[in-house]
């Protein structure tokens, strides 16, 4: 009887917990007007782009410094080429802080490919880009972001991605004093999205359609680093999932007027 009532009462807490991420409470409409609809409950919110609006878009309620997020995301099915869905931080203003995730559509039978950067007072230039092992069209999956004094990590369905270690001892910018809120977003980007805007947005296959749910942000980020299992499904994903790393971008190469950023360096 007492295991029983102990297993009611964290079904009941984990219920509770579950309605406490509802989209009408959590975030804000930002443009899109219809073409952003939150559903059910508020459990489910849908992104639609066409003609009409190009996109829609929302944003969190609240603003953060430090945490870790969580969104369950189900990306456009079918042709998606010229289209991009994100979910990333930002702070305001033209010396903004921004984590990016940014989902670049494909034709159908291609691989979506998953845009990172880290933007510091405003500057950027820091992309790792990926091929994801799995159809993100079929099913829902979680994208993370956890970002605290020391390091921000990237995680889709809690594997390691990408690592942005506070190298500030070796003067690389770090966004560790604005508040960021989080975004989320589905547009036409049809000039540079799919194989550099060689591939175009074909509106005969709109509406394009991207969900998210199970939005949450704790302030408690958890991880300091990566576990030893951590590192080594990094090091898995870098091998055969990593399409573009920006330090071995040549356009840092010996001679050039662009150097690469200090910590390519060490």
């Amino acid at each position: 009887m007492g295991n029983l009532r102990v297993s009611s009462m964290l079904l009941l807490s984990l219920m509770a917990a579950a309605s406490a991420n509802n989209f009408h409470q959590d975030v804000e409409i930002t443009w899109g007007g219809g073409h952003a609809r939150i559903l059910g409950q508020g459990n489910l919110l849908r992104l639609t782009m066409d003609k009409t609006a190009g996109g829609a878009g929302f944003k969190s309620n609240r603003d953060y410094l430090f945490g870790r997020f969580n969104m369950q995301m189900k990306l456009i099915a079918g042709n998606s080429a010229g289209t991009v869905t994100t979910f990333y931080l930002s702070s305001e203003g033209p010396s903004h802080d921004e984590i990016d995730l940014e989902f670049l559509g494909n034709k159908s039978g291609s691989p979506y490919t998953l845009h990172t950067n880290v933007f510091t007072q405003g500057q950027g230039g820091r992309e790792e880009g990926f091929h994801l092992w799995f159809d993100p069209t079929k099913h829902f999956h979680t994208y993370s972001i956890v970002w605290n004094p020391k390091i921000i990590i990237i995680l889709v369905d809690s594997i390691p991605i990408r690592v942005f270690n506070n190298e500030e001892s070796i003067g690389v910018p770090y966004p560790n004093n604005q508040r960021m809120k989080v975004y989320a977003s589905l547009w036409d980007a049809d000039d540079w999205a799919t194989r550099g805007g060689r591939v175009k947005t074909d509106w005969s296959k709109a509406p394009f359609v991207a969900y998210y749910r199970n939005f949450v942000a704790k302030s408690d980020w958890e991880m300091q680093g990566l576990s030893a299992r951590g590192k080594k499904l990094l090091s898995w994903v870098r091998k055969r999932c990593r399409i573009y790393y920006y330090c071995n971008d040549e356009r840092h190469g010996r001679g050039n007027r662009h150097p690469p950023p200090p910590e390519c360096k060490a």
